[in-house]
């Protein structure tokens, strides 16, 4: 198979070519650089599939396209035969689709499917659009989907099933690539456990009167005292409901190593990782809250934890969700971290990155593919706002053989906010 860009932002071109037929579709290809209008790709059997170039040749200098200005103000939604859902999302584009059924057969697609998903796999939306919450993220309301009403959708993954449905009906010999559905469970322990002091002891009981005023959860956290049963310590819960479906839980462990900031002694973080160690179950990082775009601190953060457990840890999520396209992205590079789960948004469940599979990440302003892979998150406890939801947010990555990333804190049980276990199981079985 033959797939021939234009010459301009070839390594662009190159990248989401890489991601949406290597990567997602595990299909074989040679790539070549004309000066052409459009993509095309060219079957062994002379059929070719020809998508049309609706974003870069507007923008043939080297990052000229970062601007919000090539942000589309609406995006439209279309139906052809090859599409999966009954509409799909037009980011860069038109819903025009001609086949040619003479000899060699053509199929002329409207829909840029390639820019329209490196807009969003590389996120350079949230380089050029700088609206940013209290804790500087990029907030779910500023991004195109949102507006759009498309976040709930994997709409890469919609792209790239459209492809691969023209590509069968062109002929295409070679094999798609097998994926399995499964979940990918997650819990960052930004606490230990609630009580590590008499000191804590005495701050939740009288948040519990002065601030909640809740005798309920005064009285409830009573007896965890008395009973010694500490609300955070959930970890055993949470690796007998992970193996209850055949999977391992990844904990991403938070510490600082600035005394201020700092909230797990080494004492607590090392009886923490003890535990999941020994049933098997993996270990990860969890960065500070400032380390999101310091190299430095993040280094430092880490190795404190490590010398704490004797782990290397090579796979994590930052905390808060803070992240800086592309500074975060590089700084995990850096550090030769293996895969990323951060990017999904506070508040707003979803597909951020428009995809429910992993891919290798890529730095806008370096122009380079990177070796860190991001695993997209999908589902956050604390932005839970309806199960039904997120039940359907499941059921759109089933059909895609994807991967349901899920952040359950070990802290959301036995608290005002998530005092039913029911909420997490039921989501894990759908």
């Amino acid at each position: 198979m033959k797939v021939i860009i234009p010459n301009n932002n070839i390594v662009e071109r190159e990248y989401i070519v890489d991601i949406l037929l290597n990567e997602f579709l595990g299909l074989d290809y040679r790539l070549e650089i004309k000066s052409t209008k459009n993509y095309e790709i060219i079957l062994k059997n002379g059929n070719k599939l020809i998508i049309e170039d609706h974003f870069f040749n507007k923008c043939p200098k080297d990052l000229e396209y970062l601007d919000e200005k090539n942000i589309p103000q609406k995006v439209e939604f279309g139906n052809n035969d090859f599409i999966v859902e009954e509409n799909i999302s037009i980011i860069y584009g038109t819903n025009k689709l001609i086949t040619n059924h003479q000899s060699p057969i053509t199929i002329t697609c409207g829909i840029d499917i390639f820019a329209s998903s490196f807009f969003m796999l590389t996120r350079w939306e949230e380089y050029v659009n700088k609206t940013r919450d209290i804790h500087n993220r990029f907030p779910a309301y500023a991004s195109l989907a949102y507006k759009n009403n498309f976040l709930n959708r994997p709409v890469v993954n919609e792209y790239v099933e459209m492809l691969w449905n023209m590509l069968k009906f062109l002929g295409i010999k070679q094999e798609k690539k097998k994926r399995e559905f499964e979940f990918v469970l997650t819990h960052d322990v930004d606490y230990t456990f609630r009580f590590r002091s008499f000191k804590d002891i005495i701050r939740v009981l009288m948040a519990d009167l002065l601030k909640r005023k809740s005798i309920e959860e005064f009285k409830k956290n009573i007896n965890f005292i008395l009973t010694k049963k500490d609300p955070f310590d959930t970890y055993d819960y949470l690796m007998d409901i992970s193996e209850k479906i055949g999977v391992k839980s990844y904990f991403f462990l938070h510490s600082s190593s600035s005394a201020k900031q700092d909230v797990n002694n080494d004492k607590f973080l090392k009886q923490v990782a003890n535990k999941i160690k020994k049933r098997g179950h993996f270990l990860g990082y969890h960065p500070s809250y400032n380390a999101y775009n310091d190299y430095k601190l993040f280094i430092k953060d880490k190795e404190r934890i490590e010398n704490i457990i004797g782990e290397k840890l090579t796979v994590g999520r930052q905390h808060y969700l803070r992240f800086e396209v592309p500074t975060t992205w590089q700084i995990w590079e850096d550090a030769q971290m293996k895969w990323d789960s951060t990017l999904g948004y506070s508040g707003f469940n979803g597909f951020r990155g428009g995809s429910c599979y992993e891919y290798s990440g890529f730095n806008i302003l370096t122009r380079k593919k990177l070796s860190l892979k991001e695993k997209p998150l999908i589902i956050m406890d604390v932005s839970i706002k309806e199960l039904n939801y997120e039940l359907k947010l499941i059921e759109k990555i089933k059909a895609f053989q994807g991967e349901v990333v899920i952040l359950w804190h070990n802290s959301s049980f036995n608290t005002s906010f998530w005092n039913e276990k029911k909420f997490y199981e039921r989501l894990i079985s759908a």
